[in-house]
C-alpha cells in the first residue's frame, strides 16, 4: 500500500509546486478513490489566474475528479450505494447534509458545507481534498455518482461539462422538444450544452463563438448544432439579427449565456428570446457589473435564471447520455496531461500554450 500520496498545490496565482502527503486512514464512515483523470475547466484557468476564488492558502485544485474507490467503510458503502472497485466521480459541494437547506434537497445551498473537492487548503485535515492528486479522500458527506467502468478515462471525465450542459440548458432554461435554444459561448459547456438540448428533442440549436474558435464550433455541429456562427471577425453574424431570420421573428425559446468576462452576450442573450423566453447566465464576469435594459425584461415578460454549478440530477442525466454513446464525445477530447504538468493543462485550455485548439483537457496523475 502506498503510504505517501503525490498531489499539485496551488499556493499562489500561477504557481504549483509537487508535494507530499501521508494517506489518508479511512473509517466505518469514509473512504479513498484512486484518481483516473480530473476534467479542467475555465473556473480553473481564472482561479490559477488568482481571478477567482480569493486567499484560501495552499490547496489541491481540481474539482471534476473521476476514479476508481481503493478503500471504503462499511457505512460509507451502504450510505452510498458503491463498492470497492467502483469508478465514480464526485460533486465539489461537499454539504452537511443535515441542515434545513439540504434535508430538503437545496444541498448545494448549504451553509455549512466546508470547503469542497477542490477548493479546500491542505490546511483542513485529512488534506486530500482536490483531484491533482494520485488519491483523493471521501467524505462522509461527498456526493459521488457510479460511472460505467468500460468507458475510456476521457470520456467518463465529461461528466461535469456535460451535465453543467443539462442542467443549464435542460433543467433550468427548460429546453423541450421542438424548442429553440440560443447558446453564446463555445467552450466545452457550451458544447455540452448543444448535446444537452439536443437530447431532449431541440429543433434549432444555435451556438456562438470566436472567429479564433472555429475548431469549436465545426465540432459543435458534429454534436448537433444546426447553426454555429462566430460573432467577431470579417464575416461577424449579429446573432440577434441571425436567430430573428432563422425563427421568421418567432425568436429563440431560450437564451443560456456561457462567455467568460464579456458583457455584450448578456444582452445578446435578452435580445434573443420571444416573449416570455427565459435567459439562463452562466457565464462568470469576475465581479464586473454588466448594465442592462431592464425595460425589455418587463416588457417582455422575461425569466432569468442563474446556474450555480451543477447538481445531482443533472449529473446522473450527464452520466447517462456518455454512457449511451449517442453522441461522438471522443472527439471532445483533445489533450491528455499528466500530474506533473498541470499548469500547462490549464494554460492549454486557456490558450496560454498550445496552439490554441484546446476543447476538453483532463490530468491523469498516474499517466507514466
Amino acid at each position: 500500500m502506498v503510504e505517501m500520496v503525490r498531489a499539485a498545490v496551488q499556493t499562489e496565482p500561477r504557481t504549483i509546486e509537487m508535494r507530499e502527503y501521508p494517506r489518508p486512514t479511512i473509517g466505518r464512515d469514509d473512504g479513498l478513490i484512486r484518481v483516473e483523470a480530473n476534467g479542467i475547466c475555465g473556473s480553473d484557468v481564472e482561479i490559477f489566474s488568482g481571478e477567482l476564488g480569493g486567499a484560501r492558502g495552499p490547496f489541491i485544485p481540481g474539482h471534476e475528479p473521476m476514479g476508481i474507490i481503493e478503500e471504503l467503510g462499511e457505512l460509507a458503502s451502504e450510505r452510498w450505494g458503491v463498492e470497492v472497485g467502483d469508478r465514480v466521480g464526485l460533486e465539489v459541494i461537499v454539504p452537511c447534509r443535515q441542515c434545513k437547506d439540504c434535508l430538503i434537497g437545496r444541498y448545494q445551498a448549504c451553509r455549512f458545507r466546508q470547503g469542497g473537492h477542490g477548493v479546500t487548503p491542505v490546511a483542513v485535515e485529512p488534506i486530500l481534498w482536490g483531484g491533482f492528486a494520485e488519491y483523493m479522500y471521501l467524505s462522509p458527506t461527498s456526493v459521488m455518482h457510479k460511472i460505467d467502468k468500460d468507458l475510456p478515462e476521457e470520456i467518463a471525465a465529461m461528466y461535469n461539462p456535460i451535465g453543467a450542459g443539462v442542467r443549464w440548458a435542460v433543467d433550468l432554461g427548460g429546453v423541450g422538444l421542438g424548442d429553440t435554444v440560443v447558446i453564446l459561448g463555445a467552450g466545452q459547456r457550451g458544447l455540452g450544452a448543444v448535446i444537452a438540448a439536443k437530447s431532449v428533442g431541440a429543433s434549432k440549436v444555435v451556438i456562438t463563438g470566436l472567429e479564433k474558435d472555429h475548431h469549436k464550433l465545426d465540432l459543435a455541429k458534429e454534436l448537433g448544432a444546426d447553426h454555429a456562427v462566430a460573432v467577431d471577425g470579417p464575416n461577424a453574424v449579429d446573432i440577434v439579427e441571425f436567430v430573428g431570420d432563422i425563427t421568421n421573428g418567432a425568436m429563440a425559446d431560450v437564451a443560456v449565456e456561457l462567455t467568460p468576462m464579456a458583457a455584450g452576450p448578456v444582452n445578446d442573450a435578452i435580445k434573443s428570446v420571444r416573449h416570455g423566453g427565459t435567459v439562463v447566465l452562466a457565464g462568470l464576469k469576475a465581479g464586473r457589473e454588466i448594465p442592462i435594459v431592464t425595460d425589455t425584461i418587463i416588457q417582455r415578460a422575461l425569466t432569468f435564471k442563474g446556474a450555480f454549478g451543477v447538481d445531482a440530477p443533472a449529473q446522473r442525466k450527464a452520466i447517462e447520455i456518455i454512457e449511451s454513446g449517442r453522441f461522438p464525445l471522443e472527439k471532445l477530447h483533445t489533450h491528455t496531461f499528466g500530474l506533473e504538468e498541470v499548469g500547462e493543462a490549464i494554460d492549454t485550455l486557456s490558450g496560454k500554450a498550445g496552439n490554441g485548439d484546446a476543447v476538453h483537457v483532463s490530468v491523469h496523475p498516474h499517466k507514466d
